[in-house]
């Protein structure tokens, strides 16, 4: 069977959080729960570094503002994890070429880092800290659901993924609607404050 949903959903989660994609893969690869995960992944130096990396992000991400800091940060890093896992995958199937699966998992990494991103600067508008620890759980469990679920039934866990995907997308402009919507009344409401306080009398 062709590789090609596992990469596509491996890029989609690395969009998310790379570190949780590649500790995931690497785990079950080493408890030998499936042979699509090459050696490489399954090293014991590569867990351990993205397992402390896993714990940064995971504190991180749950802080407001400091979240989107990092997602800046991981603007390269994601899309670039998601391209390497992809074409380690594609070669140890050899089913597909390994630069073709690299551009897939990249571009779909890239393309879920940016809907995260997007999401969290809406997000971190709300003054408390509650709404990202509940959206950065929730992301957390996603990516640890659809790893899990593709290593099973990867054509399945591709079609949750590119929803998933799609869905994000729609969100975002949503979101973004909403937010220049408000930021115009609130512009309006003060320009309406000034011509007021600078009406003679």
């Amino acid at each position: 069977m062709s590789v090609l949903p596992l990469v596509f959903t491996s890029g989609w989660a690395s969009g998310i959080n790379a570190y949780a994609v590649v500790l995931l893969f690497g785990v079950f690869g080493a408890t030998g729960l499936t042979d699509e995960v090459p050696e490489s992944l399954q090293r014991t130096d590569v867990l351990v570094v993205v397992g402390v990396l896993f714990v940064c992000e995971a504190v991180a991400d749950k802080i407001p503002y400091v979240d989107s800091i990092w997602d800046t940060a991981h603007t390269v890093i994601r899309p670039l994890s998601g391209a390497v896992v992809a074409a380690l995958l594609a070669g140890q199937s050899g089913s597909l070429p390994e630069i073709a699966a690299g551009a897939v998992g990249g571009s779909t990494a890239l393309m879920s880092h940016l809907v995260k991103a997007g999401t969290r600067m809406a997000v971190n508008t709300s003054p408390e800290p509650f709404s990202n620890i509940a959206v950065s759980t929730a992301e957390d469990l996603g990516v640890a659901g659809i790893i899990t679920f593709a290593i099973f039934h990867p054509l399945a866990a591709a079609i949750v993924a590119g929803s998933l995907l799609l869905l994000g997308i729609v969100v975002i402009v949503f979101l973004a609607a909403k937010i220049r919507n408000f930021r115009r009344r609130k512009a309006e409401r003060r320009a309406r404050r000034r011509g007021a306080a600078t009406w003679p009398d």
